[in-house]
């Protein structure tokens, strides 16, 4: 391989020829080979919209020369559409708050500014634009990771907001497919009163609305903007101006709201927003696992389980077992909530870590935050395409465990109590019969009255049993209630 020679503080390095970064990228491509993965995009745009709207602003406050501003402005904007993106090479496992980080967005910048000025990349002529002194002019390390993390997060949030909503779309198009199905209700995975499959799952659909309800409320306190702290939030080096200039050109390039900080220290000492936000991400995950893991009890079998429901069948489910299909897409929204569930273990751990003026875990809490909102995005949108909008019911399944269910007996508390309504229960299970059949025979022999010792008719049990559907609307199911 090729190399050319950079310098930084610590003295001389070698850079392979054709890289745009430099002497510091070097050095943590050396020091932290640790897992070999590299940043998200979104953290990298936000590197680079950081570093574009400085380059602006300190333009336009007449700190850095408009020529280099202006290539500096080019290059960002070239990157943030996607050039040199293999360049941004330092593993999330490092050190000192991100440092690395920084720097490589300083070093690639840079050298494609001072090549945009006529200094080609391996040239021995001196760079007009250096990663210091010009791309991070009244930045840190310190302010410009957490205003990252912020805004990485923002970037896709649109997208995860869609795919929440499409998820939330879908449960409520099944609730309404799925309303006339009555089915066995099941508490402690134990026979319960009737409910609507449909019922079900509006209860699935309002559950992941209140949890993007959550998620829109921790993002909007991600809003507020650090950056103008420089090194510990005093503002050192950064024009008066700089901050509230710097959030207005930042909310032109997102294209969304962003608010100034009212303490900058806060700002940068404080991991507190993320880790809110983390947290609402995995109030979600638990959320989606306890969906699937529902979906999959609803249709375990088909021959010996549940069989309410079924899930598509996308592939086979054995090497084996010859016609054995599984709910792979369930089981892989599983897998994939508690990666998620992870990655916010390591957010909060991270998020305790800072000490005084500073987080130097910021690192790995911007890679975790981006990871569990890529693969939420990418599971939820599998998980909706390829499983949940092809869902059917089984309703004469549904209907066969309903009609073998002696709970409904609790129907009749109203009229006959409590523990008359459970001596139906123990009777109709030892024997084998529906509720109906044993209130009939002990109705016949002068066993079974109501509450108050009148005489019941079979007509008046009738009246409660024959339209299961009613059992699931709520209100009484005959004179007094209770029981």
């Amino acid at each position: 391989m090729e190399y050319r020679i950079e310098k930084d503080s610590l003295g001389e390095v070698r850079v392979p020829a054709n890289a745009y970064y430099g002497a510091q990228t070097q050095r943590a491509l050396h020091n932290f080979p640790v897992s070999g993965m590299k940043p998200y995009r979104a953290f990298v745009w936000s590197m680079l919209a950081i570093k574009r709207a400085a380059a602006e602003v300190n333009r336009d406050l007449g700190l850095l020369e408009p020529r280099i501003a202006d290539a500096i402005i080019q290059a960002a904007d070239e990157c943030m559409n996607g050039a040199l993106a293999d360049q941004w090479v330092v593993d999330p496992f490092q050190a000192g708050a991100g440092t690395s980080h920084n720097m490589n967005t300083n070093e690639v910048l840079a050298n494609r500014a001072s090549e945009i000025l006529g200094v080609p990349l391996n040239s021995s002529e001196k760079k007009p634009v250096h990663p210091n002194d010009h791309v991070n002019m009244a930045q840190s390390t310190n302010d410009t990771i957490p205003t990252a993390i912020r805004l990485g997060v923002l970037w896709r949030l649109p997208e995860l907001q869609g795919v929440i909503q499409s998820l939330i779309d879908a449960l409520w198009q099944k609730a309404r497919e799925f309303d006339p199905i009555v089915k066995s209700g099941r508490t402690h995975l134990q026979d319960a009163v009737p409910i609507r499959l449909g019922q079900e799952f509006g209860g699935y659909a309002r559950a992941v609305e209140r949890d993007l309800e959550r998620i829109n409320r921790a993002a909007d306190m991600l809003r507020r903007m650090p950056i103008g702290g420089t090194a510990v939030g005093t503002g050192l080096n950064a024009h008066p101006e700089y901050h509230r200039r710097m959030v207005g050109v930042l909310s032109r390039l997102l294209g969304q709201p962003l608010y100034e900080s009212d303490n900058l220290f806060e700002g940068m000492q404080s991991m507190a927003d993320p880790a809110d936000f983390s947290a609402a991400l995995r109030t979600l995950a638990i959320t989606l696992t306890r969906i699937a893991n529902d979906l999959r009890l609803l249709s375990s079998g088909p021959t010996t389980g549940l069989d309410e429901i079924r899930l598509p069948a996308v592939q086979p489910g054995s090497s084996i077992m010859p016609g054995k299909v599984n709910p792979v897409l369930a089981e892989m929204l599983n897998m994939a909530m508690f990666h998620v569930q992870g990655c916010d273990l390591t957010v909060s751990l991270a998020a305790q870590a800072g000490q005084l003026e500073l987080n130097v875990m910021m690192p790995i809490i911007a890679h975790n935050l981006n990871e569990m909102v890529h693969v939420t995005i990418g599971a939820v949108r599998a998980f909706v395409q390829n499983a949940l909008l092809g869902i059917t019911a089984q309703p004469e399944k549904a209907a066969s465990w309903l009609a073998r269910n002696p709970i409904v007996a609790t129907a009749l508390n109203p009229l006959i109590g409590y523990l008359a309504g459970a001596e139906l229960v123990k009777e109709a299970m030892a024997r084998n019969l529906t509720i109906r059949e044993v209130a009939a025979e002990r109705i016949a022999n002068g066993t079974l009255a109501k509450r108050d010792g009148s005489p019941l008719t079979l007509a008046e049990v009738d009246a409660v049993l024959s339209d299961l559907r009613k059992l699931t609307e709520g209100g009484l199911g005959g004179p007094g209630g209770g029981g």
